[in-house]
């Protein structure tokens, strides 16, 4: 199966109790490990583990959930990905499709442990896990284990067995979309808790097929199918309802939007924890497939720079473009790209509120991540087997003919702009990345 990476837990995730305590264990798996010495990466209490609970259920929900697959493919259910670093926990996945990204934020003042370790696990979310956590009751206590703590009571009580997970790695390619979108994105609007119910009250029953558009009106948002000025547009807006188990919790919600409209991000905040919540321009487009990182992956960043500031990274638990630019003294446009190359390969999220990357240290080899795109892959074979021809190439136009199947397309890329006579840049304008042919002409010399 070219569309799953296969990998073994050693156990299984579980809530036990102990005494008036419950503690929880996330089971984990790593192709990497920095620190093989670390028995695991949080150990610790959890300040609002009942709202913790709700969260997590809900992201388990939206990672078994589907917009355009079949039952059968919807049955095949996947496991959320859990960040521990910078002093907080992140909890992230994708809808089946991938058409939908939620992350569940643990902040600093949530937490009384200690980070043994900063590192990315992909978890181990089991039916009885969900069943556990659905029974945690408002001001109960539980100890949070990221990463398989060895204690007794744990190893005493759980047998350890084997079981293989698939992970989509289309997820892999999704995180690197997210991220570059989320950055791009610009906070449009801030509701209260009374204000977002009346919202979702107000939403169309049904699966609803065309774009519809959030409108403020006095103080009353609105979800409205005719758009206006400074209208906020949203594509499959029934996706949106996976959020409403948690609106009774929330304090307030914060909705951003993508500069060129290719997502929006619905941002919960319940005290200590934050749930984000990104929805793809339309139900039926997945994140791992809009060609928004592609450019980054072609770009001229040698093997040693990644290496170096993917340390860098995994020190800070955050980066900077600009500081990384004044600090290693090159240029704002190679620290952006570098950025985005990192961001591209996974190893960099985007925190919406304090407008900053932060490390993810993907739990797969960087050297599998290069190869999930099928249009640099094209783009690579195009250059190999001699079939694209450079007219032209001066500082202000690049102008070249690439040969396709029985027809010759023209690239031309033009300040900043790039053209491509092929059915791919004629349905989609660029608005889902390039072709493999402007790929390949970029690539070949090196814009």
């Amino acid at each position: 199966m070219e569309d799953t990476l296969i990998y073994n837990y050693s156990g299984a995730s579980s809530l036990v109790r102990r005494a008036a305590l419950e503690e929880l264990f996330l089971a984990k798996y790593s192709e990497i490990h920095k620190n093989t010495d670390a028995p695991c990466f949080f150990w610790g209490n959890v300040e609002q583990p009942f709202i913790l609970a709700r969260c997590l259920i809900t992201l388990s929900n939206i990672v078994k959930s589907s917009f355009n697959l079949s039952p059968f493919q919807i049955g095949l259910l996947k496991d959320p990905i859990v960040t521990a670093g910078n002093e907080r926990l992140r909890f992230e996945g994708f809808s089946h499709c991938a058409g939908v990204y939620a992350r569940v934020d643990v902040l600093p003042d949530g937490l009384d442990g200690e980070f043994l370790e900063n590192g990315t696990t992909n978890v181990d979310f089991n039916q009885p896990m969900i069943t556990a956590l659905g029974s945690i009751r408002p001001n109960e206590k539980i100890m949070l284990s990221v990463g398989q703590k060895e204690v007794g009571l744990y190893k005493e009580e759980n047998k350890i067995i084997e079981r293989k997970v698939p992970l989509p790695t289309k997820w892999i390619k999704g995180l690197g979309t997210v991220q570059v979108y989320l950055s791009e994105s610009e906070e449009r609007h801030t509701f209260n808790k009374i204000q977002t119910q009346q919202l979702f009250r107000g939403m169309p029953k049904g699966i609803v097929k065309s774009d519809y558009y959030l409108i403020v009106r006095g103080n009353k948002p609105i979800f409205s199918p005719v758009k206006s000025a400074d209208s906020v547009c949203i594509g499959g807006l029934n996706r949106l309802r996976l959020l409403e188990p948690l609106l009774p919790y929330i304090d307030c919600m914060k909705v951003f939007s993508h500069t060129n409209r290719q997502s929006t991000t619905w941002q919960l905040y319940m005290g200590n924890i934050k749930f984000s919540f990104s929805l793809s321009r339309e139900s039926w487009r997945g994140f791992s497939g809009e060609g928004a990182i592609l450019e980054s992956l072609i770009s001229d960043v040698s093997d040693e720079w990644i290496d170096v500031l993917d340390k860098y990274a995994y020190a800070n638990q955050s980066f900077n473009p600009e500081k990384l630019a004044l600090e290693e003294n090159i240029s704002f446009i190679k620290a952006e790209n570098i950025t985005r190359r990192l961001a591209a390969m996974g190893l960099l999220g985007y925190d919406l509120d304090e407008k900053e990357f932060f490390y993810r240290r993907l739990p797969f080899k960087l050297s599998r991540i290069i190869g999930l795109n099928p249009r640099i892959k094209n783009a690579e074979k195009l250059i190999e087997s001699g079939k694209v021809e450079i007219l032209n190439n001066s500082k202000e136009r690049t102008e070249a003919r690439v040969e396709g199947t029985g027809v010759h397309h023209t690239v031309i890329i033009d300040e900043e702009k790039e053209r491509c006579t092929c059915e791919w840049f004629s349905k989609y304008q660029g608005e889902r990345g390039p072709c493999k042919h402007v790929l390949a002409v970029k690539k070949l010399v090196n814009i």
